[in-house]
């Protein structure tokens, strides 16, 4: 029997229990898309993390609730920053960079973009409604699964290959105050909504896998053939 990829999906941590967590979706999602998912405590040690990420195939980051620490990108927190823990930052941050020494895919998810692209050198909107012109609504609500807003698709893309229609009317969920600003290094943006909001971003080297999504596929691959397709051609990547 064929093995199956190991994902390796960051956690969460709730400061007022010291408990990790991870909702179930992203794990249900990986696995039904073939891959075997792996949970990485936040434990923001180098060496537990090099020989954590040495027995995987690929890293999914997760959404979160928390913001980056804009630090991180050289800016002064803005009034609307939320929730900041240290550990997940670290812990996200050491992650990429011992999958990046490996060539391992990665996939991330609203805050697993952002920190993706913080990693890259790149930044962030603090808080689109005050920091983005004409925004719309990026914090939907329940039921957290439903479509909101369409997507604009560059069409030489790997959400235009799943897609497979420009003439398609394709709309995501959206749970987000924060978005990119700035795109990171050997990175580039691939989706945007109707106020310029990036929803996208892809590595742009050769035979690399690193892809970054501002909505939550985890939540809707039942149903969409986009999010489905997005854990297929990620856990695909990881098992190649």
């Amino acid at each position: 029997m064929l093995m199956r990829p190991k994902i390796g999906i960051t956690m969460r941590l709730e400061l007022e229990t010291r408990r990790f967590y991870l909702g179930r979706d992203y794990s249900e999602a990986v696995n039904a898309a073939g891959g075997l998912p792996v949970h990485i405590p936040l434990i923001n040690s180098k060496e537990y993390i090099e020989e954590v990420v040495a027995g995987l195939d690929g890293i999914l980051l997760p959404g979160s609730d928390t913001d980056p620490d804009p630090y991180r990108y050289g800016e002064h927190p803005h009034m609307a920053l939320m929730k900041v823990i240290a550990e997940k930052d670290e812990t996200d941050l050491m992650v990429i960079a011992a999958a990046e020494e490996r060539r391992l895919p990665i996939f991330g998810i609203c805050f697993g973009m952002q920190i993706l692209n913080v990693a890259r050198g790149g930044s962030l909107y603090q808080d689109i409604g005050s920091q983005v012109e004409s925004a719309l609504k990026h914090d939907q609500g329940p039921p957290l699964e439903r479509n909101s807003h369409r997507l604009r698709i560059d069409e030489d893309s790997l959400v235009a290959n799943i897609v497979n229609d420009m003439n398609e009317d394709v709309r995501v969920n959206s749970h987000h105050h924060q978005a990119v600003k700035v795109v990171g290094s050997k990175m580039r943006a691939t989706a945007w909504t109707a106020d310029g909001v990036i929803e996208a971003v892809e590595d742009t080297r050769e035979g690399r896998f690193a892809v970054g999504v501002q909505w939550h596929p985890e939540l809707s691959w039942r149903t969409d053939k986009l999010s489905a397709g997005l854990f297929a051609a990620f856990v695909e990547a990881a098992a190649s």
